[in-house]
């Protein structure tokens, strides 16, 4: 017999997997295959441990902001001048060369400068390009890595 306040969040004790009210146990997940490719151990998460491991440092390695190439778009000399470079040019150059008028909304390197701060500056290294294309063109670089 089912509590009919166990998928209630607010009765269900934070410690233990028990009702508040009849105090009986919550079912668990259930398991699924690990999402690692190949990988067929049953995990009540995404990934089995080793896998786990694996995936969250290669996600550490693609998003960690504390990368020091990363670190130079924090900057309040990056805000003002990709603002101002905005200003200079408001529509998406990419889009431009396909006929249509998208206003810019961010400032992307042409070439990737990997941390080279002559290239991190250079303006002729910059283009103004829309969300979209902007996400288009960042996920071509990474793919190609």
């Amino acid at each position: 017999m089912w509590c009919a306040q166990m998928y209630s969040v607010r009765q269900v004790s934070p410690r233990r997997n028990l009702c508040r009210s009849s105090q009986k146990a919550m079912p668990l997940a259930i398991k699924t295959p690990c999402c690692h490719r190949g990988c067929r151990e049953l995990v009540r998460g995404r990934y089995c441990p080793p896998h786990a491991k694996a995936h969250n440092r290669e996600r550490r390695k693609l998003y960690d902001t504390n990368r020091p190439k990363q670190r130079l778009y924090d900057t309040v000399t990056w805000r003002r001048r990709s603002k101002a470079y905005l200003r200079r040019h408001p529509l998406c150059e990419r889009c431009q060369k396909k006929g249509r008028a998208q206003p810019a909304t961010e400032v992307d390197h042409i070439e990737p400068h990997g941390g080279n701060l002559e290239k991190f500056w250079d303006t002729d290294n910059w283009q103004a390009l829309c969300h979209s294309c902007h996400s288009a063109k960042t996920q071509r670089e990474m793919n190609v890595r």
